[in-house]
């Protein structure tokens, strides 16, 4: 029972942290002044992290996560069309 708390509460941790990373992440690319590449760096920094934190999440970082990086990245550089100048 002690163990089985002190696992929900490491894990609650890593989740807490992982949103944190996430957040920030997310408004260092709304606001800095990073280049595509740079932005789509950070968001593959931030899936090893999460794949470290949880390792064989792979997929729950694909459902969960990319689709909100992607909406960001999408606001502040423009769809691609838009980047190839089509």
């Amino acid at each position: 029972m002690v163990e089985e708390k002190s696992q929900t509460k490491e894990e609650n941790r890593k989740i807490r942290y992982l949103r944190f990373l996430v957040d920030l992440s997310i408004l260092s690319i709304q606001q800095d002044d990073l280049l595509l590449e740079e932005a789509l760096d950070r968001v593959e920094d931030v899936k090893r992290a999460a794949c470290s934190l949880f390792p064989g999440k792979e997929e729950v970082f694909e459902l969960i996560y990319r689709p909100r990086f992607n909406r960001v990245i999408e606001e502040r550089y423009g769809s691609p069309l838009e980047r190839e100048g089509a």
